[in-house]
């Protein structure tokens, strides 16, 4: 008997019997389904996240940050430190950064300000472009110029309206203010890898002040300098090297200038973070909590096995009769074997492409409703067919060998 003939009695068995393969088909049919929905959705979700992070270009830059336990104020980074880190050979750009939480006015609200400060240096670390407007430049920072960029939220928020390019803000923290006016506007939380509304949220709840205006400024780190009663003072600086490679070498190298010029070998008070290793972390995770989740789903396919292996048995015991005139007549133990191999390979199969239309669209529904995009790989496809075979030949061989093996005597007895 040829594989066509096989086929064919295969689909017979399982439309006579349609109520309990689709029964049977049910433990494959979930298997498959959940994990290439889990699976689908899990690496959107992946490559949607490092993506975006990607996009906003910090990931190709160094992080180093004063560690506030152990710092005292002369261990803070200074303009002459900034300086001498951009002399070291593979750094490309470097800026100090400087955060505020104050008050923000224009001229037609008021509320809670979140304030970063710079240089022209930020921009090219940050890959941000300004929506409307520039950034500011070199001789901006360098005479402390009252300029700004405004997050897009926070211009509407404050202005009503996004394109505010020559409005001014005024931003005050801690009895200091100065009159800002905007050159830019962008949306800064993303450039800063977080979300705005979520940012300003927070800051209103721990105020008590969930119903109060809130904005975010972009300023020259000079200018923060002066608000903060802290002049040539910094917590915090990004450094971009001209080579991704490059970045872990720079970040130690920048760490030793700044101990040896501020004399604190002792304690430890500069953590330098690659954030391109962040992004290759995140992606690890992501992908293998993914493949957990899918490996716990999966189990729903070994059950589906059992199912299948169970119906197989039944299907024996029912054409008892039918294997022992075929035997009687001459087929051999491999036809048989095949046979019924045939019938369970081809009901695991049926199950996981069934599974596979669930998957693909649970998938879909689940990205669009998440606005994440997703894309159906090849790969997706040959899971769902191998592994439903994968569970067809495993659980169907047993049953199919018992069948094989059967006497011809012992099976025509039992007509």
């Amino acid at each position: 008997m040829n594989i066509k003939e096989n086929i064919r009695i295969a689909i017979f068995s399982i439309r006579t019997n349609l109520l309990r393969s689709l029964l049977t088909m049910l433990g494959i049919i979930i298997g498959v389904s959940s994990v290439i929905a889990i699976i689908t959705v899990g690496y959107a979700g992946r490559d949607y996240v490092v993506g975006m992070i990607k996009e906003m270009g910090s990931s190709s830059s160094v992080s180093i940050t004063i560690n506030q336990n152990t710092a005292t104020p002369s261990d803070y980074i200074t303009t002459a430190d900034i300086e001498r880190i951009k002399e070291i050979d593979t750094v490309e750009y470097v800026s100090p950064t400087s955060i505020s939480i104050g008050n923000i006015a224009s001229s037609e609200k008021d509320g809670i300000g979140f304030a970063v400060g710079g240089t022209a240096d930020l921009n090219h670390i940050m890959g941000a472009q300004c929506t409307y407007g520039r950034f500011f430049t070199a001789d901006e920072v360098e005479s402390a110029r009252s300029v700004a960029i405004i997050d897009t939220a926070s211009a509407t928020t404050l202005f009503g309206y996004e394109n505010v390019i020559g409005q001014k803000v005024e931003y005050s923290y801690n009895g200091n203010s100065m009159t800002f006016k905007i050159i830019g506007v962008m949306d800064l939380l993303a450039m800063f890898g977080g979300n705005t509304d979520d940012l300003m949220t927070s800051m209103q709840a721990m105020g008590g002040m969930q119903d109060m205006t809130s904005g975010m400024i972009l300023i020259p780190a000079t200018a923060s300098a002066k608000l903060m009663d802290a002049q040539d003072r910094y917590d915090s600086c990004y450094i971009m090297t001209y080579e991704d490679d490059q970045l872990d070498a720079a970040g130690e190298e920048a760490v030793n200038i700044l101990k040896a010029r501020h004399n604190n070998f002792d304690r430890q008070v500069y953590v330098a973070t690659n954030m391109a290793s962040l992004v290759e972390l995140l992606d690890a995770v992501i992908s293998i909590f993914t493949l957990f989740i899918a490996a716990v789903s999966g189990i729903s396919l070994v059950v589906g096995g059992i199912g299948v292996m169970n119906i197989m048995f039944v299907s024996v015991t029912e054409r008892t009769r039918e294997i022992g005139i075929r035997k009687a007549l001459g087929a051999r133990t491999s036809t048989i074997l095949f046979q019924f191999l045939t019938e369970s390979v081809i009901l695991c199969m049926v199950g996981g492409m069934i599974g596979l239309v669930l998957g693909v669209s649970g998938a879909l529904l689940v990205s669009s409703l998440m606005k994440v995009p997703v894309t159906i790989k090849i790969s997706t496809i040959l899971i769902a067919v191998g592994f439903s075979s994968a569970i067809g030949i495993f659980f169907g061989i047993y049953p199919a060998k018992r069948a094989a093996q059967m006497p011809p005597i012992e099976a025509l007895r039992r007509m």
